[in-house]
């Protein structure tokens, strides 16, 4: 799986354009993705990655970075032995490129606006 652009608002997943935020598991994107608080991540917002166990999860966290991550969050996330990576979305992309091109088994997280 490969993200082929993002800018505010957008990303074009091979090929697919999504103007919603997304999740990226087990090869196949479910966009439409909303938290319960929509600038923090809690650990109900991420159940589907946690059930596909992927070594790591890759969240971008808005062009600006102001998403932020809940503590309960992290402590499933490393309960489940899964890595978190947080960044700016746009970095973001550019690391689940690198892993995803490595065959690493992550997911990603993508809030695509603030």
């Amino acid at each position: 799986m490969h993200i082929d652009s993002y800018k505010f608002g957008q990303v074009i997943i091979d090929g697919m354009e999504y103007g919603s935020d997304c999740l990226i598991v087990i090869g196949a994107v479910r966009d439409n993705w909303r938290r319960r608080q929509g600038h923090l991540l809690s650990a109900e917002d991420i159940k589907d990655v946690i059930a596909a166990k992927p070594v790591i999860l890759v969240v971008g966290c808005g062009a600006p970075g102001m998403m932020r991550i809940s503590e309960n969050a992290r402590d499933v996330l490393k309960a489940n032995n899964i890595t978190l990576e947080a960044f700016n979305t746009h970095e973001a992309v550019e690391r689940f490129n690198e892993l995803s091109a490595q065959g690493v088994n992550v997911a990603a997280a993508l809030h695509l606006t603030c």
